[in-house]
């Protein structure tokens, strides 16, 4: 079901790739009803709107538009935005002049398939792609390491790792490639994190997979994702996480991170070195999420059916002693990390669940300098409403995913 209404568009705001943020008052109040029942609903007439500009063009105050506020109405952190379906009419007059019909040229590849606002692209692996023939029989990935996280909000932390481990060895950055998944956001252009981290060339491809589009390539699934990666964009490591917005209903199964361990599976399947980030809190107020989140051990000891590599901070005394770190962190996380690994007897803290095929625990230092790359990114470190002072395990667990896939990386020999 969808809750619609009319928007008048008051000013413009942000701006990044593909998207621009509005002020818009409603034709009628909206009654939010907070997802969570312990906060009042209240109404609105004034909210936040988001055009993706390749959709729907370029809206201008006056503008009257058509909008989807179904998730605003509910309160959703996420999709706390009004979404343009598309304009209604022009400084009060009946519109004529639509966004223009796009010029014709290759690509058949649906993706949002069968929705309102479905999308034609050209897939980079597709018979029309200048890249058909390179991937129609493409296989492996030749060892390239492959990161694998559960929510967006890992990205730019696993790139600052990578990128910090390459200047301690006194290398060029890596060039990354990042496959956006379909489990959370569909438009990339919705990632202001991504757009940060392409106008900073700390990202240098974004490939949008499955139903996700609006990346640099459009890939069918993972796979050829992966193989776009490599072969295509000539990475020297992937990162595969969601789009913004997990999806989580509290329950085992009920969460779009599962996709995580999939992810795992793909990389092995094409000879890729996957290296699986952990989902890591100190502060998140919810217990299944301290320390290891139940997501994680989920996705990568019942999911995962490929051993991947499972980098484990060891934080430096300053490290451990941030807020919201503490040495019982630190052993708990070790703990659970323990179930994941080879260990014949996992500790009592372990999850239920041990992997068929062991992971590869791999201890990994974290100390100050580490931290300090990390308050370099060009994207801002936020995570379910925390960032990196409040919540440092997350970020530096993340880190120490591509300061550990930077040593994997493979380079000819001159």
């Amino acid at each position: 079901m969808i809750t619609w209404r009319i928007g008048t568009v008051l000013s413009t705001g942000k701006r990044w790739r593909g998207a621009t943020e509005l002020t818009i008052t409603l034709d009628r109040p909206l009654t939010l009803t907070p997802h969570d029942p312990a906060t009042p609903t209240r109404p609105v007439h004034e909210v936040r709107a988001l055009a993706y500009t390749h959709l729907v063009g370029n809206p201008e105050p006056g503008d009257a538009l058509l909008v989807n506020v179904t998730a605003l109405a509910r309160g959703l952190g996420t999709g706390g935005y009004a979404l343009v379906i598309g304009p209604a009419s022009r400084l009060g007059e009946p519109l004529t002049d639509l966004p223009a019909d796009p010029p014709p040229g290759p690509g058949h590849l649906v993706k949002a398939r069968y929705t309102p606002l479905q999308t034609m692209v050209l897939g980079v692996d597709e018979q029309e792609s200048p890249h058909h023939d390179l991937l129609r029989d493409a296989d492996t990935l030749h060892d390239m390491p492959v990161v694998v996280a559960d929510l967006h909000s890992a990205l730019p932390a696993i790139i600052a790792g990578a990128r910090h481990a390459a200047a301690l060895a006194h290398q060029p950055p890596p060039r990354i490639a990042y496959i956006m998944t379909d489990g959370g956001a569909l438009p990339a252009a919705f990632s202001r994190t991504v757009a940060a981290l392409r106008e900073a060339q700390w990202l240098d491809t974004c490939i949008t997979a499955g139903q996700a589009y609006g990346g640099d390539l459009e890939s069918a699934t993972i796979h050829t994702g992966l193989l776009a990666a490599h072969h295509v964009s000539h990475a020297d490591l992937a990162v595969v996480v969601q789009g913004p917005g997990n999806l989580g209903t509290g329950t085992r199964w009920g969460y779009s991170g599962v996709a995580a361990g999939e992810a795992v599976n793909a990389t092995a399947t094409l000879h890729g070195r996957p290296v699986a980030s952990l989902r890591v809190s100190g502060a998140d107020p919810r217990p299944r999420h301290r320390g290891i989140s139940h997501h994680s051990l989920t996705a990568y000891a019942r999911v995962a059916l490929a051993a991947a590599d499972i980098p484990v901070p060891v934080p430096s005394p300053p490290v451990e002693a941030m807020p919201g770190w503490g040495a019982a962190l630190t052993e708990r996380l070790r703990a659970q990390a323990g179930g994941l690994g080879p260990s014949p007897a996992a500790p009592a803290a372990a999850p239920a669940d041990v992997p068929a095929t062991p992971h590869r625990l791999v201890d990994v230092t974290a100390d100050e300098a580490l931290v300090e790359t990390l308050r370099t990114s060009p994207a801002g470190l936020r995570t379910m409403g925390r960032g990196l002072d409040e919540d440092p395990a997350s970020f530096v667990t993340a880190a120490v995913a591509g300061v550990h896939a930077h040593s994997l990386i493979t380079r000819p020999t001159a």
